[in-house]
Protein backbone atom coordinates (compact mmCIF):
# COMPACT_ATOMS: atom_id res chain seq x y z
CA UNK A 1 0.00 0.00 0.00
CA UNK A 2 1.48 3.47 -0.86
CA UNK A 3 0.96 6.70 0.80
CA UNK A 4 -1.37 7.86 -1.18
CA UNK A 5 -3.35 4.92 -0.43
CA UNK A 6 -2.60 5.25 3.10
CA UNK A 7 -3.67 9.20 2.86
CA UNK A 8 -6.82 8.42 1.32
CA UNK A 9 -8.19 5.61 3.78
CA UNK A 10 -9.23 8.00 6.43
CA UNK A 11 -12.10 9.80 3.89
CA UNK A 12 -15.29 9.55 4.64
CA UNK A 13 -17.42 8.63 7.44
CA UNK A 14 -17.85 5.43 9.59
CA UNK A 15 -14.80 2.62 9.88
CA UNK A 16 -11.85 4.16 7.52
CA UNK A 17 -11.56 1.50 4.85
CA UNK A 18 -8.36 0.50 3.21
CA UNK A 19 -7.95 -1.40 -0.32
CA UNK A 20 -5.79 -3.50 0.95
CA UNK A 21 -2.63 -3.80 3.50
CA UNK A 22 -1.84 -6.47 6.44
CA UNK A 23 -4.18 -7.40 9.56
CA UNK A 24 -3.44 -7.94 12.73
CA UNK A 25 -3.29 -11.32 13.11
CA UNK A 26 -5.06 -11.47 16.69
CA UNK A 27 -6.77 -8.98 19.47
CA UNK A 28 -4.33 -5.84 19.80
CA UNK A 29 -2.48 -5.83 23.19
CA UNK A 30 -1.69 -1.84 23.00
CA UNK A 31 -3.93 0.26 21.58
CA UNK A 32 -2.66 3.95 20.67
CA UNK A 33 -4.11 6.98 19.92
CA UNK A 34 -3.58 10.40 19.10
CA UNK A 35 -5.36 13.08 21.06
CA UNK A 36 -6.96 16.11 18.95
CA UNK A 37 -9.15 14.65 15.95
CA UNK A 38 -8.92 11.19 16.85
CA UNK A 39 -10.03 10.91 20.69
CA UNK A 40 -11.46 14.48 20.88
CA UNK A 41 -12.36 17.93 19.04
CA UNK A 42 -9.59 20.26 18.25
CA UNK A 43 -8.63 21.37 21.50
CA UNK A 44 -11.78 20.89 22.97
CA UNK A 45 -12.85 18.07 25.87
CA UNK A 46 -13.22 14.37 24.81
CA UNK A 47 -17.12 13.54 24.52
CA UNK A 48 -18.62 10.65 26.12
CA UNK A 49 -19.15 8.50 23.60
CA UNK A 50 -15.37 8.77 23.40
CA UNK A 51 -14.32 8.29 26.67
CA UNK A 52 -16.62 5.63 27.71
CA UNK A 53 -15.44 3.27 24.86
CA UNK A 54 -11.81 4.15 26.35
CA UNK A 55 -12.54 3.22 29.85
CA UNK A 56 -14.02 -0.05 28.38
CA UNK A 57 -11.42 -0.84 26.42
CA UNK A 58 -9.16 -0.16 29.46
CA UNK A 59 -10.67 -3.13 31.12
CA UNK A 60 -8.87 -5.23 28.29
CA UNK A 61 -5.25 -4.07 26.88
CA UNK A 62 -2.88 -1.24 27.64
CA UNK A 63 -3.76 1.93 26.27
CA UNK A 64 -1.67 4.74 25.20
CA UNK A 65 -2.61 8.48 24.17
CA UNK A 66 0.47 10.09 21.91
CA UNK A 67 0.09 13.40 20.98
CA UNK A 68 2.56 16.42 20.21
CA UNK A 69 -0.16 18.27 22.94
CA UNK A 70 1.39 19.40 26.88
CA UNK A 71 0.46 17.32 29.80
CA UNK A 72 -1.82 19.99 30.70
CA UNK A 73 -4.07 19.85 27.93
CA UNK A 74 -4.18 16.03 28.60
CA UNK A 75 -5.36 16.84 31.82
CA UNK A 76 -8.47 18.80 31.30
CA UNK A 77 -8.99 17.61 27.41
CA UNK A 78 -8.82 13.99 28.45
CA UNK A 79 -8.07 12.66 32.42
CA UNK A 80 -11.07 14.82 33.68
CA UNK A 81 -13.87 13.83 30.93
CA UNK A 82 -12.47 9.88 31.18
CA UNK A 83 -12.99 9.74 34.73
CA UNK A 84 -11.78 6.32 35.00
CA UNK A 85 -12.02 3.80 37.90
CA UNK A 86 -8.13 4.10 39.81
CA UNK A 87 -7.52 0.18 39.45
CA UNK A 88 -8.26 0.92 35.58
CA UNK A 89 -5.24 4.12 34.87
CA UNK A 90 -2.52 1.90 35.84
CA UNK A 91 -3.38 0.39 31.95
CA UNK A 92 -3.00 4.45 30.43
CA UNK A 93 0.13 5.22 29.10
CA UNK A 94 0.22 9.55 28.16
CA UNK A 95 2.66 10.34 26.10
CA UNK A 96 2.67 14.17 25.66
CA UNK A 97 4.81 16.47 23.32
CA UNK A 98 5.40 13.91 20.58
CA UNK A 99 6.41 11.01 22.99
CA UNK A 100 9.14 12.78 24.55
CA UNK A 101 7.26 13.28 28.08
CA UNK A 102 5.78 9.59 29.27
CA UNK A 103 3.35 9.40 32.46
CA UNK A 104 2.23 6.56 34.62
CA UNK A 105 0.21 6.29 37.21
CA UNK A 106 1.53 5.58 40.67
CA UNK A 107 0.46 6.16 44.04
CA UNK A 108 -2.52 8.02 42.76
CA UNK A 109 -0.89 10.65 41.05
CA UNK A 110 0.62 10.94 37.29
CA UNK A 111 4.27 11.42 37.79
CA UNK A 112 7.21 11.61 35.08
CA UNK A 113 8.89 8.46 34.01
CA UNK A 114 11.07 9.81 31.69
CA UNK A 115 11.76 13.56 29.65
CA UNK A 116 13.83 13.94 26.42
CA UNK A 117 14.26 17.96 27.65
CA UNK A 118 15.99 20.53 25.27
CA UNK A 119 18.19 22.96 27.22
CA UNK A 120 17.81 26.25 27.81
CA UNK A 121 20.29 27.35 24.75
CA UNK A 122 18.63 24.62 22.56
CA UNK A 123 15.12 25.88 23.24
CA UNK A 124 16.15 29.51 22.51
CA UNK A 125 17.76 28.51 18.99
CA UNK A 126 14.70 27.23 18.45
CA UNK A 127 12.35 29.75 19.68
CA UNK A 128 14.32 32.42 17.45
CA UNK A 129 14.29 30.24 14.63
CA UNK A 130 10.77 29.61 14.22
CA UNK A 131 9.68 33.51 14.92
CA UNK A 132 12.35 34.70 11.79
CA UNK A 133 11.32 31.93 9.84
CA UNK A 134 7.27 32.62 10.04
CA UNK A 135 7.88 36.65 9.81
CA UNK A 136 10.60 36.22 6.40
CA UNK A 137 7.38 33.76 5.05
CA UNK A 138 4.53 36.07 5.94
CA UNK A 139 3.34 33.84 8.17
CA UNK A 140 3.50 35.66 11.59
CA UNK A 141 -0.40 36.91 12.01
CA UNK A 142 -1.15 40.62 13.20
CA UNK A 143 -4.05 39.12 15.48
CA UNK A 144 -2.69 36.16 18.11
CA UNK A 145 -5.16 34.21 20.21
CA UNK A 146 -2.73 33.48 22.94
CA UNK A 147 0.59 32.06 23.21
CA UNK A 148 2.13 32.18 19.63
CA UNK A 149 5.34 29.91 20.29
CA UNK A 150 5.12 27.38 22.91
CA UNK A 151 8.30 26.20 24.86
CA UNK A 152 7.27 22.96 26.57
CA UNK A 153 10.43 22.01 27.85
CA UNK A 154 10.93 18.63 25.31
CA UNK A 155 8.98 20.70 22.29
CA UNK A 156 8.46 24.03 20.92
CA UNK A 157 5.55 25.08 19.34
CA UNK A 158 4.38 27.52 16.39
CA UNK A 159 0.79 28.32 16.61
CA UNK A 160 -0.39 30.97 13.82
CA UNK A 161 -3.30 31.99 15.12
CA UNK A 162 -2.16 31.37 18.62
CA UNK A 163 -3.01 28.17 21.09
CA UNK A 164 -6.43 29.65 21.57
CA UNK A 165 -7.60 30.35 17.91
CA UNK A 166 -11.30 29.63 17.41
CA UNK A 167 -11.68 26.01 15.23
CA UNK A 168 -13.03 27.39 12.55
CA UNK A 169 -10.03 29.96 12.00
CA UNK A 170 -7.48 27.62 12.54
CA UNK A 171 -8.72 25.10 9.70
CA UNK A 172 -9.28 27.69 7.17
CA UNK A 173 -6.06 29.18 7.69
CA UNK A 174 -3.72 26.50 5.69
CA UNK A 175 -6.42 24.03 3.92
CA UNK A 176 -4.21 22.62 2.09
CA UNK A 177 -1.13 22.94 3.69
CA UNK A 178 1.53 24.32 2.11
CA UNK A 179 2.10 27.55 4.27
CA UNK A 180 2.91 24.83 7.60
CA UNK A 181 4.84 23.09 4.80
CA UNK A 182 7.03 26.55 3.40
CA UNK A 183 7.29 26.94 7.02
CA UNK A 184 8.97 23.22 8.12
CA UNK A 185 11.15 23.38 4.92
CA UNK A 186 12.78 27.02 6.02
CA UNK A 187 13.21 25.54 9.84
CA UNK A 188 14.42 22.31 8.67
CA UNK A 189 17.19 24.09 7.28
CA UNK A 190 18.19 26.21 10.05
CA UNK A 191 17.88 23.60 12.46
CA UNK A 192 19.62 20.50 11.85
CA UNK A 193 19.62 18.34 14.70
CA UNK A 194 16.18 18.97 15.00
CA UNK A 195 12.81 17.18 14.42
CA UNK A 196 10.63 19.37 12.73
CA UNK A 197 6.64 18.42 11.63
CA UNK A 198 3.52 19.88 11.21
CA UNK A 199 0.38 19.41 13.67
CA UNK A 200 -3.24 19.87 13.58
CA UNK A 201 -3.96 22.97 11.50
CA UNK A 202 -1.72 25.67 12.57
CA UNK A 203 1.03 24.70 14.18
CA UNK A 204 4.72 23.00 13.63
CA UNK A 205 6.24 21.11 16.79
CA UNK A 206 10.36 21.09 16.94
CA UNK A 207 11.68 18.01 19.10
CA UNK A 208 15.55 16.89 19.31
CA UNK A 209 16.39 14.64 16.13
CA UNK A 210 15.16 11.41 16.27
CA UNK A 211 12.72 12.50 18.99
CA UNK A 212 9.11 11.47 17.55
CA UNK A 213 6.21 9.73 18.02
CA UNK A 214 7.86 6.67 15.94
CA UNK A 215 11.21 6.16 19.15
CA UNK A 216 8.52 6.83 21.30
CA UNK A 217 6.40 3.79 20.22
CA UNK A 218 9.21 1.98 20.10
CA UNK A 219 10.15 2.42 23.44
CA UNK A 220 6.67 1.62 24.52
CA UNK A 221 6.62 -1.51 23.12
CA UNK A 222 10.11 -2.73 24.02
CA UNK A 223 8.97 -0.99 27.57
CA UNK A 224 6.13 -3.50 27.86
CA UNK A 225 7.60 -6.50 26.51
CA UNK A 226 5.46 -6.49 23.40
CA UNK A 227 6.21 -7.04 19.44
CA UNK A 228 4.98 -4.15 17.26
CA UNK A 229 2.81 -6.64 15.52
CA UNK A 230 0.62 -6.64 19.24
CA UNK A 231 0.09 -2.82 19.02
CA UNK A 232 -2.69 -0.58 16.82
CA UNK A 233 -2.07 3.08 16.62
CA UNK A 234 -4.75 5.52 15.69
CA UNK A 235 -3.98 8.84 14.26
CA UNK A 236 -5.41 11.53 11.96
CA UNK A 237 -1.99 12.76 11.13
CA UNK A 238 -0.77 9.46 9.03
CA UNK A 239 0.25 11.04 5.69
CA UNK A 240 3.87 11.74 4.97
CA UNK A 241 3.94 14.96 6.13
CA UNK A 242 1.65 14.40 9.29
CA UNK A 243 2.98 14.19 13.28
CA UNK A 244 1.67 10.43 13.12
CA UNK A 245 3.73 9.15 10.27
CA UNK A 246 6.59 8.00 12.12
CA UNK A 247 4.67 5.38 13.88
CA UNK A 248 3.71 4.39 10.50
CA UNK A 249 7.65 4.09 9.64
CA UNK A 250 8.16 1.97 13.08
CA UNK A 251 6.50 -0.71 11.33
CA UNK A 252 3.39 -0.29 13.73
CA UNK A 253 -0.45 -1.75 12.81
CA UNK A 254 -1.61 1.78 11.44
CA UNK A 255 -5.45 3.14 11.15
CA UNK A 256 -6.01 6.47 9.77
CA UNK A 257 -9.20 9.00 11.02
CA UNK A 258 -10.34 12.23 10.10
CA UNK A 259 -11.93 12.76 12.92
CA UNK A 260 -13.12 11.51 16.80
CA UNK A 261 -16.30 10.27 15.70
CA UNK A 262 -14.21 7.75 13.33
CA UNK A 263 -12.44 7.19 16.05
CA UNK A 264 -15.73 5.89 18.19
CA UNK A 265 -16.45 3.67 15.33
CA UNK A 266 -13.18 1.85 15.35
CA UNK A 267 -13.64 1.37 18.70
CA UNK A 268 -16.68 -0.50 18.29
CA UNK A 269 -15.41 -2.50 15.54
CA UNK A 270 -12.44 -3.54 18.76
CA UNK A 271 -15.94 -4.20 20.67
CA UNK A 272 -17.38 -6.49 18.30
CA UNK A 273 -13.89 -8.42 17.26
CA UNK A 274 -13.36 -8.66 21.04
CA UNK A 275 -16.69 -10.42 21.49
CA UNK A 276 -16.43 -12.37 18.51
CA UNK A 277 -12.65 -12.81 17.25
CA UNK A 278 -13.93 -15.41 14.98
CA UNK A 279 -15.45 -12.26 13.25
CA UNK A 280 -12.66 -10.02 13.51
CA UNK A 281 -14.27 -6.59 11.52
CA UNK A 282 -11.61 -4.41 11.31
CA UNK A 283 -8.94 -7.30 9.76
CA UNK A 284 -9.47 -5.78 6.73
CA UNK A 285 -9.11 -2.41 7.12
CA UNK A 286 -6.00 -2.15 8.72
CA UNK A 287 -2.46 -0.80 7.02
CA UNK A 288 1.26 -1.96 7.48
CA UNK A 289 4.53 -1.05 6.12
CA UNK A 290 6.50 -3.95 5.13
CA UNK A 291 9.83 -3.64 6.90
Amino acid sequence: MGTADLARAGEGGGIPDTASGRALAAFPRLVAFDLDETLAPLKEPAPVATTSRLAWLLTLVDVCVLSGAAFEQFEWQLLRPLAAQEGLLGRLHLMPTCGTRYYRRRDGEWSLVHADELTEPERARVRAVLATSARELGLWEPVSYGERIEDRGTQVTFSALGQQAPYASKKAWDPDGRRRAALVERVRAALPGFEVRANGYTSVDVTRAGADKGQAIRRLISLLGLTRDEVLFIGDRLDPAGIDYPVYLAGVTCLPVTSWEQTVAVMDGLLDWHRDPACCPLAARFVRLAV
